[in-house]
């Protein structure tokens, strides 16, 4: 197993599922976790005050760090993947932006993972990247105001989301750099989503390797804890590593069996 000197963290909406999400947090400290991160917590873009307290009074008292929190992204069971780029939503994406970078704000959270959204059967592809753009400068300001950084991810197993590649995304994060004139956005290194849809991860990380700015994991095939594909993680880790890249890896995968006994990977690297 290749040695790297990246801290793990792990994402407690596909992990530890077993539990309620507020029992999340303390459940990944007890396995040896210090970082956690979230996709959206919430059924709507705007949680009531309580919830969002009870989410952030749940992480400060397991003694954990959030370090990635998903912006709202729709209805996620049904197939939705972002409102970034979904014409007539502008008003709620900004409205989930505001509440994340409250939340985050709270928390100290670096890190917000945006995702760009599916092809609409009708809409104009371009009209759709004119509204994704314009929300993305959004979202780049109001989280920079905390010290955040928007994620872009390419994703797969969704034939309508449209940024599967690592050029994908960069494609996009420079378009809304060179048109809104921020610089805090960065790709999502997810390298199972990568790996299925095809990239090759040497060159990303040589392409691209200083435009990461979060780093994800699970094994390929199957979306399982490290080990139980053929997936050369540990040594893509170290690739990254060698690329500058200081973050976290989070462990964002499907347990084959219950989560708590799915970190035999984790106590290996450590």
């Amino acid at each position: 197993m290749t040695r790297h000197p990246l801290p793990y963290a792990v994402n407690l909406s596909i992990l530890f599922t077993e539990l309620p999400l507020l029992e999340r947090p303390a459940a990944a400290a007890a396995a040896g976790f210090g970082a956690v991160e979230f996709w959206w917590p919430f059924p709507t873009a705007t949680p009531a005050d309580a919830e969002a307290d009870a989410f952030v009074v749940a992480i400060e008292r397991a003694g954990v760090q959030l370090i990635g929190l998903n912006l709202f992204a729709g209805d996620m069971p049904a197939g939705d993947r972002g409102l970034v780029s979904w014409p007539g939503r502008e008003r709620e994406f900004a409205a989930g932006v505001a509440a994340a970078a409250r939340i985050g704000g709270r928390l100290g959270c670096p890190a917000f993972n945006t995702l760009y959204g599916n092809r609409i059967e009708g809409r104009v592809p371009g009209v759709q990247d004119e509204v994704a753009i314009r929300n993305l400068g959004v979202a780049a300001r109001a989280l920079g105001e905390i010290g955040g950084t928007v994620l872009i991810e390419p994703v797969s197993g969704i034939p309508t989301y449209p940024l599967r590649t690592a050029r994908d995304a960069i494609g996009v994060i420079d378009r809304v750099i060179t048109t809104h004139g921020v610089t805090n956005l960065g790709l999502l290194a997810d390298l199972y989503h990568l790996t299925v849809n095809g990239d090759d991860l040497d060159k990303v990380i040589d392409g691209y390797g200083d435009r990461i700015a979060h780093v994800q994991i699970a094994d390929a095939p199957g979306r399982h804890e490290p080990g139980t594909g053929d997936l050369d993680i540990f040594g893509y880790l170290g690739k990254i590593a060698d690329a500058g890249y200081r973050g976290h890896v989070a462990a964002e995968y499907i347990p084959t069996g219950a989560s708590a006994d799915s970190f035999d990977w984790l106590h290996a690297a450590l």
